[in-house]
């Protein structure tokens, strides 16, 4: 499995979660039971991380979006913007610049054309500011 094709599981089970609030074990269990969603290890390992930093992340999230409140900020954009962060924090392999490419991917997928810019936007922002050290790194 491609490392995009892991996020893109990733990126549905963390919409799903923001979507439902069920227990993350519950939704791997109904994605492997239809077969919609590849449920592995590696995508486990992303989803599992996100959820488990998703209170840190949401403050960097909120802290970068100037024109949203993470309240006003669409679930799908907050997991794109959720599994972003956590690739450029906690994923030593991914790059920042290919995270954020990355997630531009997914929301010009899943998403409205203007979302694909907030969402470069915000982590832009965040990626200067941690690259320039204006931010502790995790």
């Amino acid at each position: 499995m491609k490392r995009s094709e892991i996020r893109d599981s990733a990126f549905k089970l963390i919409f799903e979660q923001l979507l439902r609030d069920d227990d993350i074990q519950e939704l791997y269990e109904i994605a492997e039971e239809i077969d919609e969603i590849t449920v592995n290890d590696g995508v486990r390992k992303m989803v599992n991380g996100t959820l488990e930093h998703s209170d840190e992340i949401d403050r960097i999230i909120e802290s970068y979006s100037k024109s949203r409140k993470l309240s006003r900020i669409s679930k799908v954009n907050h997991a794109i913007l959720r599994l972003a962060v956590y690739e450029c924090i906690y994923d030593e392999k991914t790059p920042d610049n290919a995270a954020i490419s990355e997630a531009v991917k997914l929301a010009e997928v899943y998403t409205y054309p203007e979302d694909a810019s907030f969402i470069n936007g915000v982590l832009g922002a965040f990626s200067r500011n941690r690259n320039s050290g204006e931010i502790e790194n995790a």
